[in-house]
């Protein structure tokens, strides 16, 4: 439980998140005890930051997801 709270305390925009139900998306915003969490272009929703399963990097892509810069 601690490892998880420390995760979540360092959750800042641009992380990679999955939710517990299994949803993946970038944190646009990073309130008090909520995120908000691109899951689509232009479709945010956000989430309790206690609910945050996972935290994943910049560089953790899938090696066939295309990256539009």
């Amino acid at each position: 439980m601690k490892a998880h709270r420390e995760m979540i305390s360092s959750v800042k925009r641009g992380d990679t998140v999955v939710t517990a139900g299994g949803l993946i998306g970038k944190v646009t915003r990073v309130q008090d005890d909520e995120v908000q969490v691109e899951l689509a272009e232009n479709v945010r929703v956000r989430a309790v930051k206690s609910t945050l399963a996972d935290i994943r990097t910049k560089s953790d892509t899938p090696a066939n997801d295309t990256d539009k810069k």
